[in-house]
């Protein structure tokens, strides 16, 4: 029986790792580049970076895990991943598990979680918020029916651990509250107005091309799925999941692995039918968003558990206590 020390895995969740105070967008919430140097810095000399391939082999009871063992996680495909994390990792010689969505370097679109990211980033919160509420007015009773703003507000602007209810407010009707095909009007309508560039020039700047991707991988990066259009997974019908999964899986063939791949769930949504149906298609861990260290074997290797980048040194010692 694998002792306590042994079963533990801090697996940390990275999203945006950028020079944010010189960038155009410093508002955007993400590790300032200097300040992700400084933790790799307290992660290498107080924790064993472990690779994929041993938690895979962990739960397949091939490995037992080091003590203070931890796992770095990168989400979204952004090309930051390849021009300020790649280089440090690979000096080091340690991995980094990174998860992309099929139709960031596909298509030449900016997904809409990060068009929302953006239009937050670019505009005061009283602004957006207007714009959004005489948005949300102009198509109500047309052809789209729901609630007054006065009420969305109430029942949806809720203060979380990173954002405020005005923010949250914003997130939550143009991620899920909304209709899919008016939140997609309403996102584009913004990012147009409020960030102004091209959204073609914007994806190539956003996010990792294919040669990058491949560069990561050759080099010992691991690349997972992270769905292809970035959806809630688990507010989706299960034909949609499937289509959605099966669609990520082709345009990944090249950089994973078909019978034994990774999926990262986005926004951590799921349930059991796209459990059910990344098992399947040969899944075999899969990582949620719950915020608490992985207990191994004992969570399941389909909800796997991981905590913020925002909770270790230099921003935080949350993770002592999590």
């Amino acid at each position: 029986m694998w002792g306590e020390l042994m079963n533990k895995v801090r697996i940390i969740m990275y999203h945006y790792v950028r020079e944010l105070e010189y960038s155009r967008y410093p508002q955007i919430k993400g590790l300032e580049y200097r300040l992700f140097k400084e933790q790799i810095e307290f992660l290498c000399h107080n924790f064993n970076i472990i690779t994929m391939e041993e938690l895979i082999a962990a739960y397949e009871e091939s490995y037992e895990l080091p003590e203070n063992a931890a796992l770095l996680t990168f989400d979204d495909g952004y090309a930051d991943h390849y021009s300020y994390v790649f280089p440090i990792l690979n000096d080091k010689k340690i991995q980094g598990s990174f998860y992309i969505p099929g139709k960031t370097f596909t298509e030449g679109k900016v997904l809409d979680v990060n068009k929302i990211h953006f239009i937050l980033a670019s505009g005061k919160i009283d602004y957006i918020l207007e714009q959004l509420y005489k948005l949300l007015d102009f198509y109500r009773g047309k052809e789209f029916d729901y609630a007054s703003n006065e009420e969305l507000f109430q029942q949806y602007g809720v203060m979380t651990r990173f954002d405020s209810k005005e923010v949250n407010f914003v997130k939550k009707s143009l991620q899920t509250v909304l209709p899919e095909r008016l939140r997609n009007i309403i996102t584009n309508q913004l990012f147009e107005e409020i960030v102004g560039v091209s959204e073609l020039e914007f994806a190539k700047k956003l996010y990792m091309n294919r040669d990058q991707i491949a560069c990561m991988k050759r080099n010992g990066m691991f690349i997972g799925l992270h769905g292809y259009d970035h959806y809630w997974l688990g507010n989706l019908t299960e034909k949609e999941a499937e289509a959605d999964i099966d669609k990520a899986l082709d345009c990944m063939q090249d950089y994973i692995d078909s019978k034994k791949w990774v999926l990262n769930y986005p926004y951590g949504s799921f349930n059991e039918n796209v459990i059910e149906t990344i098992k399947k298609r040969g899944c075999c861990l899969a990582m949620a968003t719950e915020c608490r260290t992985a207990m191994v074997p004992a969570d399941s290797r389909y909800t796997l558990p991981r905590l913020d980048t925002n909770d270790f040194p230099p921003k935080s010692k949350n993770y002592r206590n999590m």
